[in-house]
């Protein structure tokens, strides 16, 4: 178990660089360093002052040079521009450079400046994340135990009236993406008296008090779909396990149907079922862009798109690294999880 679990995180480290270099360059591709000039110091610029600007701040140096330095396992650059001033990576807003770290990079805990939000990127990540966390928590206590229960009522009886309804029920929600139903819901329960009453089609005010007036609405755009997806792959879960040989042999020897379904089926079948439940967590960190956009919760994914629109590059650098690693883990979690529920995998 400990071999598999190095080798996991090897391939984690490896696959956490590779999509890291993937975003950098692609941040870093030159109409993205041309706005940049321009945003920090003046939009009248002319070419060869971009280029200028560019040359003072290291950014002509070879991509995989800036890489390093962003991940800071290479020297951060230290340049004499062209108006005579000594700039250095680690020394970004006017530090003295003679006492200016030599290492300044992701490894270091310095994930840069934001233009956008004038603040540290790792501040606005964490604070940004924790919100989106709430969020995230609150989605996965609803849709986990729905879809679940959806699920298994579904496949205990395949092809009855309530498996097809069921069914029926999961297919729809999994069909209307997040900002339809977010749409629908806004409409639905905030235009009439007693809606408003209940539910805030904003959840601005959840980021300091959250509510079930102005959290539901948004929790339940993002469950509904996952609620469907989770609950048709625990209905085929279901149903599989109850055709097994094994459960025949227990219905033959007279074991009552519940009896079946709590003690022999059930386990069997929620192997595959919390291997999609841990997938769930990069769906939600793509969910939330749209849901926290609709309802105007200042979130992760809400500051994804303004870092976005605001070419903030070390901000979207920073989201990405969070994003990654998430997906990672969740991917390693979900991995060991199915190798422990699943004695067949744990034996070989």
């Amino acid at each position: 178990m400990g071999l598999f679990i190095l080798r996991r995180l090897g391939v984690m480290i490896l696959t956490a660089l590779c999509l890291t270099f993937i975003v950098f360059f692609l941040t870093n591709l030159e109409p993205n360093l041309e706005k940049l000039a321009k945003t920090e110091a003046s939009v009248r610029m002319t070419d060869d002052q971009v280029v200028t600007w560019r040359e003072n701040r290291g950014f002509n140096q070879s991509i995989f040079i800036r890489y390093g330095e962003w991940l800071g396992v290479l020297p951060g650059y230290v340049i004499e521009g062209t108006d005579g001033v000594v700039r250095a990576r680690c020394a970004p807003r006017g530090e003295d450079v003679a006492t200016a770290p030599t290492y300044c990079g992701v490894m270091q805990g310095q994930w840069g400046f934001s233009s956008v939000f004038k603040d540290d990127v790792l501040n606005v990540v964490s604070n940004r994340l924790s919100l989106t966390g709430w969020l995230m928590l609150s989605v996965m206590l609803v849709m986990v135990p729905a879809s679940l229960i959806i699920g298994i009522l579904a496949g205990m009886k395949e092809g009855s009236k309530t498996d097809r309804t069921l069914s029926t029920f999961s297919i729809l929600t999994t069909a209307t993406p997040e900002y339809v139903s977010g749409v629908i819901f806004i409409s639905v329960f905030t235009t009439t008296a007693v809606g408003l009453k209940w539910f805030n089609g904003s959840a601005r005010s959840a980021m300091d008090d959250i509510t079930f007036v102005n959290f539901t609405l948004p929790v339940m755009t993002i469950a509904l779909y996952g609620i469907g997806y989770i609950a048709r792959m625990t209905r085929a879960s279901m149903t599989e396990v109850m055709t097994a040989q094994y459960i025949r042999t227990a219905r033959l020897k007279g074991v009552s149907f519940r009896n079946i379904v709590i003690r022999h089926a059930l386990r069997n079948a929620l192997i595959a079922p919390f291997t999609v439940i841990m997938l769930q967590f990069p769906w939600l960190l793509n969910g939330v862009v749209i849901v926290e956009t609709l309802f105007q919760y200042k979130g992760f994914g809400s500051a994804l798109v303004e870092a976005a629109v605001g070419n903030d590059i070390d901000l979207l650098l920073g989201i990405s690294v969070v994003s990654v690693v998430i997906v990672l883990t969740t991917q390693l979690i979900s991995d060991i999880g199915y190798v422990f529920l699943n004695p067949r995998i744990r034996i070989s």
